[in-house]
């Protein structure tokens, strides 16, 4: 039983560890760039997130979500900015394979304690686990020199939720990415 009950939790943990996390946030930003200069930001002429020459409802989320972003860092929304912002997504799908170790017929003659001890027999249980993986991106460019100077990432699983209404998650991966933005306009 004791070397039972590790095999049963781990599975467990694994479970919980996934569920309490949310997605991974990576940042990069171009070490020269002068963050005290930029008080004005647009979008791309093209984002990322459009197709075939249309807005899409993604583009038109994601827009909402780095506006509010952008303005609480002290942008402002101009047409000839100082910073283009663009966001890119993707979707992919991965497997989880999962193998753990089982004994079967333990406890058949336990009752006995003698020598009908049943033979234990030994197994695995194997789980597979299909789901989707969504990165986000958002790059925040130097109008004037065309030069990437910030990007954000976030990447974690989607849950059917998520992809049947993606506008609450759109908005908080693009909080938890603007968390690590470096400045707030005009300042260094």
């Amino acid at each position: 039983m004791r070397r039972i009950i590790p095999l049963l939790v781990a599975p467990m943990l694994a479970v919980l560890v996934a569920c309490a996390s949310g997605p991974r946030i990576r940042t990069d930003m171009d070490p020269a760039a002068n963050f005290s200069i930029y008080r004005t930001y647009n979008f791309s002429s093209e984002p990322g997130t459009d197709r075939a020459g249309y807005s899409t409802l993604i583009t038109s989320r994601f827009k909402r979500a780095v506006s509010r972003e952008m303005e609480a860092r002290g942008y402002t929304l101009a047409e000839n900015p100082d910073l283009l912002v663009n966001f890119f997504t993707s979707v992919r799908d991965a497997t989880s394979v999962q193998s753990t170790p089982v004994v079967v017929g333990m406890d058949y003659y336990r009752y006995r304690n003698g020598l009908y001890v049943a033979w234990p027999l030994y197994g695995n249980d194997v789980r597979t686990t299909r789901y989707s993986i969504g990165t986000a991106s958002i790059d925040v460019v130097d109008a004037a020199r065309k030069q990437l100077i910030w990007e954000g990432m976030a990447e974690g699983r989607l849950s059917s939720k998520v992809q049947k209404d993606p506008g609450p998650a759109i908005d908080k991966a693009v909080a938890e990415i603007f968390a690590r933005y470096p400045a707030r306009a005009g300042q260094r």
